[in-house]
């Protein structure tokens, strides 16, 4: 017990024994000097107390300098029992001027640090090699056009270890601006020292003509130096905040010029290429042939690529995909590209010529209206066999050129056992009918008869009524199972059944609006990826009501025929 007392009293006495700390002293240092006129330098102040914050005022700082970023650290040291605290803010300043400027001295607590006298130099007078950070930018033109692509270069030179950092955007008003690819990061020797470089491009389009201002794009940071321990041997690596801006750059943007014609493209060089199935030499109707065209375009943004224009003769059906825009680099050029892929079907045999393209466009160097254009090609297209098929033009969206011609070849192939199918019902149809109008006229003459034979003819015409039922199941069938290139093939064996010869779609959509409409969306459905949006239950109302008109005619004209 006596123990646990003296204890209580030692710890005691210890606690009460600690000093009651104050600030005694405000030290300021700056990390080099001279300086250079508009770039940062680190002003440290260290305080051997716990201070608070907002207790430093650097407003005295303003007259002379730019003052940016402030950090604040703190640290406690204990030895044998002596505890000493200290508080640091390391403060970025830009020297607004060249000259002796002095840095006041700053005051906390009543206790004041020594006021520091600063040479300030112009800009480009410090040599290269004393500089642990700085920015370099660079411009591909001082001189441009409206809608003209401007690569803007940035680099970061760093001779210190990087911790942490932001490379900010240049900003400008009356232009877009967007990064072009990645960071690039490498080492340069410059002026004789090795520095880690980390390049950044920029793309930069004028909206309006006049004189343009970037300005520079700017660093943030903190990176490691190397420092030393006071009274000691050792060194040891310590962060510093930094920063960094590049200098402003100014443009001259020109409006477009009067004697240009057509819609506007600048570029240093464009370029059309074509690919063709050279493979094929013979074209017949109802054969897709794939076309891509490409337009291309050095130095120019691919939103600024316009979308060509392609001419097709009659007799010849196009079905365009959507156009592919993309931007790449080629020998350190920027180029875009847009890509145009069609489909074209010939519907009549023939030769046909398809007319040249062309594309205007402006080159900046040469201040001249050039043209990039593909040569007129002819083809020679020979007739099929197959009955034609009326094709809707449509625009289909694909993702891919090879996804597109793989559908296109499917669905010409499904197409094509369609029209076989088609072929053979109706033939089957007519042969039927003949025997049915031969027996029913044998009836006729030798008049009504309970006769074997007699049965057999109201047999044949039983069979008859079943066919044109089972042609309707089967346009039903197709309906509820909602396959528009089944619902076409129906769609001709019913109507070429209904009315004794052969029915083309033409032929059936001109008997109503509603089945036109629905035709031509059965069409997009059969002939394209997207899925076109029908009421199949509408579309048989529309074929029944047909029908209905149709028999009722019909019968009209035997009774007239045959009066009993």
């Amino acid at each position: 017990m006596v123990v646990s007392k003296r204890l209580i009293f030692a710890l005691l006495t210890l606690l009460f024994s600690f000093p009651t700390f104050a600030i005694t002293s405000l030290e300021t240092s700056i990390d080099r000097n001279p300086a250079v006129e508009g770039e940062y330098l680190v002003l440290t102040i260290n305080a051997d107390d716990d201070i608070k914050t907002s207790k430093l005022d650097t407003s005295a700082l303003l007259k002379d300098f730019i003052v940016g970023r402030t950090s604040v650290s703190r640290s406690t040291q204990i030895v044998n029992f002596d505890s000493k605290k200290m508080t640091r803010w390391q403060v970025l300043l830009a020297p607004k001027h060249t000259g002796n400027i002095t840095i006041p001295a700053l005051t906390i607590d009543g206790v004041s640090s020594k006021p520091i006298t600063l040479n300030v130099v112009t800009s480009g007078s410090q040599p290269e090699q004393m500089k642990n950070l700085f920015i370099r930018t660079s411009l591909s033109t001082d001189e441009a056009y409206v809608g003209q692509l401007i690569t803007y270069k940035v680099k970061l030179f760093l001779a210190v270890d990087l911790q942490r950092g932001v490379l900010s955007a240049p900003t400008l008003e009356g232009a877009l601006i967007k990064q072009l690819g990645e960071d690039v990061d490498t080492t340069e020797i410059f002026n004789g020292r090795r520095y880690r470089v980390i390049e950044r491009t920029y793309g930069v389009i004028a909206d309006l003509p006049g004189e343009l201002t970037i300005d520079g794009t700017g660093f943030s940071g903190d990176v490691l130096v190397q420092g030393s321990r006071r009274g000691g041997m050792f060194s040891f690596n310590e962060s510093r905040p930094m920063e960094a801006k590049a200098a402003k750059s100014i443009l001259h943007i020109n409006p477009i010029p009067n004697e240009y014609h057509g819609e506007w493209l600048v570029s240093d060089l464009v370029a059309l290429n074509e690919e063709w199935p050279e493979e094929t030499q013979e074209y017949r109707v109802g054969d897709p042939i794939t076309r891509t065209i490409m337009l291309l375009a050095s130095n120019t943004d691919e939103t600024s690529l316009p979308e060509f224009t392609i001419p097709t003769p009659d007799g010849l059906k196009t079905y365009p995909e959507k156009p592919l825009r993309k931007t790449f680099l080629r020998d350190k050029q920027l180029v875009s590209q847009i890509t145009q892929t069609l489909a074209i079907v010939p519907t009549q045999p023939g030769t046909y010529t398809l007319p040249a393209i062309k594309v205007p466009w402006w080159n900046p160097h040469t201040k001249r209206q050039e043209e990039a254009s593909l040569p007129a090609r002819s083809i020679e297209v020979l007739g099929s066999s197959a009955q034609e098929v009326n094709l809707p033009q449509m625009n289909i969206e694909s993702h891919s050129g090879s996804a597109s011609q793989y559908w296109i070849w499917l669905s010409f192939i499904f197409a094509t056992l369609w029209l076989i199918t088609l072929f053979q019902l109706i033939r089957i149809s007519q042969r039927t009918k003949k025997l049915v109008m031969a027996e029913s006229e044998a009836m006729a003459s030798s008049g009504p008869s309970d006769s074997p034979r007699h049965e057999a003819q109201k047999q044949r015409a039983k069979t008859q009524s079943h066919q044109s039922l089972s042609s309707l199941a089967l346009l039903e069938s197709a309906c509820n199972e909602q396959e528009p290139g089944k619902v076409l093939t129906a769609l001709q064996v019913y109507f070429s059944e209904q009315y004794t010869k052969p029915m083309s779609l033409s032929d059936i959509a001109a008997l109503s609006t509603d089945l036109n409409a629905a035709i031509s969306q059965l069409q997009v459905g059969a002939f394209s990826k997207e899925k076109a949006p029908l009421d199949y239950h509408k579309l048989l109302i529309a074929v029944k009501s047909i029908s209905i008109k149709t028999k009722a005619t019909t019968t009209s004209a035997l009774v007239s025929l045959n009066p009993k």
